[in-house]
């Protein structure tokens, strides 16, 4: 009998999750992507490394991806970096053919070149072919942002990946 429950235990019982974080869907983790465009009276919240949004969050890549999927904010402070959020903690990584809106383009390699250690949100094909995409960004010396992007789509450290606690 003991070892039958210890079976179980070890066998039957569900694992218990890698994240604990807040399930969200996808179509609401893009819907709060687009909140920071204009939460800044109108203009998007500005880009700091180093500064916190009113809702907590920092207001760079990471702090903005780490509130649109409303990951916790308490610790670390202001959400988890890029490089966490390359981590099995909140990702899973994925082809490029697999992506679906709200999945993750992450670069977490710290080398020196125009975007190292950046992380953007995947909504949308704007192209049959797959050559580029729209995203949602926090980018510096601009703030948030909607654009047009190929990050991780050709000789590139991005890769793409999905959050753990996005559902649909």
């Amino acid at each position: 009998m003991i070892a039958a429950l210890f079976a179980f235990t070890l066998v039957g019982a569900p694992a218990a999750s890698a994240t604990a974080e807040a399930q969200i869907s996808r179509a609401n983790l893009l819907k709060r992507a687009a909140v920071w465009l204009t939460a800044n009276n109108g203009k998007q919240v500005p880009y700091s490394m180093s500064k916190y949004w009113k809702d907590g969050y920092r207001q760079d890549c990471s702090g903005f991806v780490s509130m649109a999927a409303t990951l916790g904010n308490a610790n670390p402070k202001g959400g988890p970096n890029t490089v966490a959020l390359a981590t099995s903690k909140y990702t899973t990584p994925i082809k490029i053919a697999d992506l679906k809106p709200g999945d993750l383009f992450i670069d977490p390699v710290d080398e020196p070149g125009d975007d190292f250690r950046h992380v953007v949100i995947f909504e949308k094909w704007t192209k049959a072919d797959k050559s580029q995409y729209m995203a949602y960004e926090q980018r510096g010396s601009h703030g948030t942002d909607h654009r047009v992007l190929t990050y991780g789509l050709k000789n590139t450290k991005y890769k793409p990946y999905r959050l753990k606690n996005v559902t649909g």
